[in-house]
Formats: C-alpha cells, sequence, structure tokens
C-alpha cells in the first residue's frame, strides 16, 4: 500500500514544481504562485516526539518545495489545538491541515475554519469525522485495518494472548488499532493504559502486567517510545512475549535490527505532513481536491528485520 501514495506525492506535486520552476529570471518558486499562500499545521503531538518531528519535517518540506508558507504548531491539549485553529483562522490563512485525535473537541474551530471559506485538511486521526465537519480531504492509515494488520502477524508469529498499551487517554485512533487487532488476532487483546509523559511509571505497569499473567505472550505498543520500554518491561519480567508496535524511531529501529522488537506498523508519517500541503495548493490554485472522499492511505507497512536496514537510514534523514 505504501508504495502507490508516494507515486501519489509525486504526482500531485510534479506539476507544481515544474510551475514553480518555469518562472524564468524573476525567481522560482516566487513565479510559480506559490510564494503568495500561507498554511498553517496544528497538530496533537508533544514537542520534540519523533513521530510528529517526521511530520513537521514532511510539510515543512512541501512548503519549500511548492513556495508556500507553512506555519507548524503542536499541542496535545485538545482546547489548546482549539485555540491554535482559531488563531490561524483569525489570521486569514490560506488552507489549514490539523489532526483530530479528539474529533469532538476540535468539531467547532473546524466547521468555523470552513465557514470562514479556509480550505481544511485533517491528518492521521479523525477520517471518520472529516468530511462531516467540512475538510476537504484526509491523508493518514485507516486505523482498524492497520490494527487487523497488526494483529493478523501477531497471531502468524504465534500470539495468543496480547497487551495493548494505550498511551493517551481519549485518542479515538488508539482504540481503533486496539479494536483492529483483537479482529486480526482472532481474540481481544487486553487494554493496559499507561502515561506517555511518564514513561518509567509505564514500564513498571507493563512489567506488572507480564508477571502477573504469564500466559501473555505478545505486547502491542502504539507509540515507538512506549515500544522501547516495552521491550525493557519484557526483559524486566523475564518474560518471552513477542513485543510489536506502531510507528518508527531510531530506537525501535534498532531494536528491531537486534530482534527485541519484531516489527512495526509504518504509517509513513512524513507524507501526513507532505501530501495535505500539495493538496491544499492544488485547491488553492485550482480547485482540485483529492480522493474522492476518501481518505488518502499512507499506510499500514510493516517494518521487520526483512526490510529495516533500508529504512534506517531513510529514518536517520527525518523522512521515515
Amino acid at each position: 500500500m505504501a508504495g502507490p501514495k508516494r507515486l501519489l506525492a509525486l504526482a500531485l506535486a510534479a506539476p507544481l514544481l515544474l510551475s514553480a520552476c518555469s518562472g524564468g529570471s524573476d525567481g522560482g518558486a516566487a513565479s510559480g504562485g506559490g510564494s503568495d499562500l500561507s498554511f498553517a499545521v496544528v497538530t496533537h503531538g508533544s514537542a520534540g516526539d519523533a513521530f510528529w518531528d517526521v511530520v513537521q519535517n514532511g510539510a515543512e518540506a512541501a512548503g519549500k518545495d511548492l513556495g508556500a508558507e507553512v506555519d507548524y504548531q503542536s499541542d496535545g491539549d485538545p482546547q489548546r489545538q482549539s485555540q491554535l485553529i482559531d488563531a490561524a483562522v483569525n489570521a486569514k490563512v490560506d488552507g489549514i491541515v490539523v489532526s483530530m485525535a479528539n474529533p469532538d473537541a476540535l468539531q467547532d474551530s473546524i466547521k468555523a475554519a470552513v465557514a470562514a471559506g479556509i480550505p481544511v485538511v485533517t491528518i492521521n486521526s479523525g477520517a471518520a469525522q472529516s468530511a462531516e465537519y467540512g475538510a476537504i480531504g484526509h491523508v493518514g492509515q485507516d486505523e482498524t485495518i492497520a490494527g487487523q494488520g497488526a494483529g493478523q502477524r501477531l497471531a502468524a508469529d504465534g500470539a495468543t494472548k496480547v497487551l495493548c498499551v494505550v498511551h493517551e487517554a481519549g485518542n479515538i485512533g488508539l482504540e481503533q488499532r486496539c479494536d483492529g487487532a483483537s479482529q486480526g488476532l482472532g481474540t481481544d487483546v487486553t487494554l493496559v493504559q499507561v502515561d506517555i509523559n511518564d514513561l518509567q511509571a509505564a514500564q513498571s505497569t507493563i512489567t506488572s502486567q507480564l508477571q502477573s499473567d504469564p500466559s501473555i505472550d505478545g505486547v502491542l505498543t502504539l507509540n515507538s517510545a512506549v515500544a522501547s520500554i516495552a521491550a525493557s518491561a519484557v526483559s524486566d519480567a523475564g518474560s518471552d512475549a513477542e513485543v510489536a508496535t506502531f510507528d518508527l524511531n531510531g530506537d525501535v529501529i534498532a531494536a528491531i535490527q537486534n530482534g527485541s522488537i519484531a516489527f512495526s506498523v509504518d504509517q509513513q508519517q512524513y507524507e501526513q505532513g507532505y501530501l495535505p500541503i500539495v493538496m491544499l495548493q492544488l485547491y488553492a490554485k485550482n480547485l482540485n481536491t483529492v480522493g474522492g472522499g476518501q481518505p488518502v492511505l499512507t499506510g499500514p507497512g510493516i517494518v521487520d528485520a526483512d526490510n529495516v536496514d533500508e529504512i534506517a537510514d531513510l529514518a536517520s534523514a527525518g523522512t521515515r
């Protein structure tokens, strides 16, 4: 599934890049018509989060390639995220990209942006509410399908009783991942709630779960930072449980290489930053929409021992 989406990115960007390069001696992107546009990106990630850093890299790279101004801001508090959207509306930006981990909390702000004539593209979470709120498109992975893929892979590896570690309460996408994992595994996963802002406590919680139930033979985390502490928890508990995760960072890649993490479900978040800027540019310049009312999928793809070495260099460059 990943390959066609990468081709989509190139196909969407190519005509705009050509126009940006055809402006003659007066100067590239500006004469291509992109530099007069400004886009705001408002996500729910935490500062310094490896996943969202890659999203930001993608959005800013698209802005540079297309000659558009991109202002990226991120806040894990839904109320603060709504305020950032409102501020972008007040600034009269030409388009807004927003992740919707808590769609209900953002509904009024997104609808206000649409009512003000500002096109919105949603990313990552909240695909089901995207069109309802008036967005012109959604870019991300289908979390239920991704969860099913993870569950199926765990089942194929022999897992029968799996912990699904949720690190953000109220995040609808994480709930969908665990639900999908249950479907793919063929039996309900056991949910365990941890706080991503206290990884030491999270590790203790996972260790305790493994020690209290030795029949647990799989741990599925939904975040790359949590994956690393889950691998440590398995070691601390003396467990043989297989660890798998969603998303990549350098530690996860190293852990896949050394065998302490079996695989990662990669949603190619660089595309979740890059593609929406292209989509907003196309809409602003030509009233184009992408996806035909369906999400533009960036995943899932599996990174495991078979392909991790190829991915490692790209991750080091900040694009995977």
